[in-house]
């Protein structure tokens, strides 16, 4: 061999060796299920390929190029170079699915992370830690909350729609419901959020895979499963304090990864006082709260996975100064069991089916509520139950998607109230009162949803026929002589169809038409003479409801730029047979101090319109501010007044910045809620005043693990209430939020 040889062999072998250090691969896993993404096409430079069996793309890798990447499934995107090079350091990249990008949506990301900057807002541990679902909703000016504690049990209202008008779910099937007749725990309560991953609101009528979505679909989604080529340990702990109110939080997780294996436990615990209010008044605030959990994730099969998941939710001695009794006990089981396949056949992609339960064991009493004189001692032990099924396949038809499954859930409740009279001609007398009645509600539905994707056009259409039958195994004498018929079944059909165009590089619009329908709740249905509305009036249910009927269209847009995103959504929803109540004075009230009774009815007719707009923008000097704005407004047509409990129009602006290469993160926030003049006099409410908050916090990461913030929560220590907020039990005054309120908070990573 003479030298040209031997030097052109060792050029050569010099060229393969540098090609295989530089060869690169990147897993590509859906975010829901962290399956493989099967078939998504890649172009990379010269470079092109298709994704393995198990997601997996191959590459050289090209200085200062962009990937582009596209799946029917998960649409179209790509990777610039720095971007790339952060995943090709993980080997590992988490796509969502397209069917959450089309909807009218909203995603708040607990690890924003991975998402794109247009699609969530970023919550960090310090939400984390929280001790309700609904606070960390409450962040975004779409939604507001009925309060009647001043730290516990906040029930979210979206656009005016609240209650069961809101679909509310864990990863798209499970839920729990309220045992207490008051809803002290409605079911975002029982979301523990240092389990969930993000929180996807999906706006009104039109996301009916996961049930019915009437007003909108709240979608907790819990933390991913995370499979490891060698067996690893992972966690974190954080612990935080508020001054006013003196709440103590902490949360932790610990987990063990392997190839087949993610085993991780969860725990929290918050707990506090009585707060200062900004006149300077004690609010009653005191609870405590602690959540644990345990997720274990099984890969069967390089494209088969199982996950079951367990939480424990307890929660003892919450003052609820707007009620006439307090939480003395709430125990909360829930369990879950899902099993994930990915099949990749001609026109069958994947299967999913879940099984779950959720059970409610939840007591409250008066014996420690400030009562003089006293004149009676009342208690009610209620429990409620939850369970059911959920069964979906996906298949692919060319460039459309079909989505078509079933689902079952049973909704039950039981409880007693005793009352001890002390005082007057009944003294010493116990009288007993059947608060729920044991009603019972199954709900068997079948759904499908259809998505085509053309070049400048997507369409969705979806579909939903429940079967609906409800029925009381313990009937009160009073309530049988109301109603005759207590077993009524009603077939509820939905339909939503929405059209995206894409109107330029950076800009889309939406159109969306949806009609939804659903029969009354276990409230609406069975509640006994129980004072659960936003007045002192007894209510009581109504067996034979009609379904109530949404009628929405919205309209969105979208531009979205390299350090620019636009979202606005205007929607405008004709209701019929909305379900009210109407004082019935032919009814005797059970409680002396009752001014009467409501029954639930179905009013002819209910309008509501508004709007909700987002702003995010990069500035210069390593700053960056976020608007948003969201309002609603409501109007009963048959009462020709406002309907109630419609939260005024809101607008947060938040300034943000990064400095010290990225470990540095001040912040400033202002809130400015108008005053809320239309109120419905049919149920005593009043005006609200306007109020204007100020929020400063500053974060500092000392390394990728050890991170820390402090700051203040009305600054100003304005003295204000939400419109939504009850009003204290008692006396004609409504539950003040927190005055100025400082809080340090720190976090570890492992």
């Amino acid at each position: 061999m003479n030298f040209k040889n031997v030097l052109l062999a060792c050029l050569l072998l010099t060229v393969r060796v540098f090609a295989q250090t530089d060869q690169q691969q990147i897993r590509l896993l859906d975010l829901d299920d962290a399956l493989p993404i099967v078939g998504a096409v890649y172009q990379y430079g010269d470079q092109q390929g298709v994704s393995d069996e198990n997601g997996v793309i191959n590459f050289q890798y090209l200085q200062g190029e962009t990937i582009k990447i596209s799946h029917v499934s998960y649409g179209l995107w790509s990777l610039q170079d720095d971007e790339l090079q952060q995943v090709v350091k993980k080997q590992v990249y988490y796509r969502r699915g397209s069917v959450v990008n089309l909807y009218p949506v909203k995603v708040i990301a607990l690890r924003p992370q991975d998402q794109r900057p247009d699609e969530q807002v970023a919550i960090d541990y310090q939400q984390r830690m929280e001790h309700d679902g609904a606070a960390i909703l409450n962040h975004t000016p779409s939604f507001n909350s009925i309060r009647k504690s001043g730290n516990y049990g906040f029930d979210p209202v979206f656009r005016g729609f609240k209650y069961d008008q809101l679909n509310i779910v864990m990863n798209g099937a499970q839920s729990a419901s309220a045992a207490c007749p008051n809803r002290m725990d409605p079911p975002t309560s029982q979301m523990a959020p240092n389990m969930m991953d993000r929180i996807e609101i999906l706006k009104g009528p039109h996301a009916l895979r996961f049930g019915t979505g009437f007003g909108a679909t709240i979608n907790f989604i819990p933390a991913k499963l995370r499979f490891t080529s060698d067996p690893g340990i992972y966690g974190r702990v954080s612990t935080g304090y508020e001054g006013n109110g003196n709440i103590a939080r902490g949360e932790t997780q610990l987990g063990f990864s392997g190839d087949r294996y993610d085993i991780s436990v969860f725990g929290s615990w918050s707990q506090g006082d009585d707060y200062q209010s900004g006149n300077g008044e004690t609010v009653p605030a005191d609870f405590t709260r602690g959540s644990f959990g345990l997720n274990v994730g099984l890969k069967l099969s390089p494209n088969q996975q199982l996950r079951i998941s367990t939480l424990y939710n307890r929660a003892r001695d919450a003052d609820f100064a707007a009620l006439p009794m307090d939480l003395r006990e709430d125990d909360t089981w829930m369990f879950n069991a899902r099993h994930d396949i990915q099949i990749n056949r001609n026109h069958l992609q994947s299967w999913n089916t879940t099984v779950y339960g959720s059970f409610v064991d939840h007591l409250m009493d008066n014996l420690l509520k400030p009562l003089d004189p006293r004149m009676l001692n009342a208690e009610t032990n209620a429990q409620t139950v939850n369970y059911g099924g959920r069964t979906e396949s996906v298949w692919r038809f060319g460039s459309a998607e079909f989505f078509a499954g079933a689902d079952f859930r049973v909704e039950g409740a039981e409880g007693i109230r005793t009352r001890e009279f002390l005082m007057g001609p009944n003294a010493g007398k116990v009288v007993e009162d059947n608060a729920w009645q044991d009603g019972q509600i199954s709900k068997t539905g079948l759904f499908g949803e259809y998505h085509l994707n053309a070049a400048r056009l997507s369409y969705v259409i979806s579909g939903r026929l429940e079967f609906n039958h409800a029925d009381i195994h313990d009937p009160s004498d009073e309530f049988t002589e109301i109603y005759d018929d207590l077993q009524i079944s009603q077939v509820n059909p939905s339909l939503s169809v929405g059209v995206l165009m894409e109107l330029g590089e950076q800009t889309r619009g939406g159109l969306w038409f949806g009609r939804a329908q659903r029969s009354g709740s276990l409230t609406e249905r069975f509640i006994n003479y129980f004072p659960v509305g936003q007045d002192p009036y007894e209510m009581l249910g109504n067996p034979e409801l009609d379904p109530e009927k949404n009628n929405q269209v919205d309209l969105t847009f979208e531009w979205n730029k390299a350090k620019t995103a636009v979202n606005v959504d205007v929607f405008v929803s004709y209701m019929q047979d909305y379900i009210s109540s109407v004082i019935d004075t032919s009814l005797t009230p059970r409680l002396p101090m009752s001014p009467g009774v409501r029954r639930f009815i179905n009013i002819d007719e209910a309008f509501k319109t508004g709007f909700e707009v987002s702003w995010t923008q990069q500035l210069p000097l390593g700053l960056q501010h976020q608007l948003g704005i969201a309002y609603t407004y409501a109007q009963d047509l048959e009462r020709d007044e406002p309907l109630p409990e419609i939260a005024p129009m809101d607008m947060r602006y938040t300034l943000t910045g990064s400095y010290l290469k990225h470990k540095l993160h001040p912040e400033i926030t202002f809130r400015y809620a108008m005053e809320q003049a239309r109120v419905s006099q049919e149920f005593g409410e009043t005006i609200t005043p306007s109020f204007t908050l100020l929020d400063l916090k500053v974060g500092y990461n000392f390394n990728d693990k050890l991170q820390i913030n402090a700051g203040v929560n009305n600054l100003f220590d304005e003295n204000y209430y939400e419109h939504l907020n009850r009003s204290v039990r008692g006396a004609n005054l409504p539950i003040f939020a927190p005055g100025r309120n400082m809080f340090i908070n720190i976090s570890y990573l492992f």
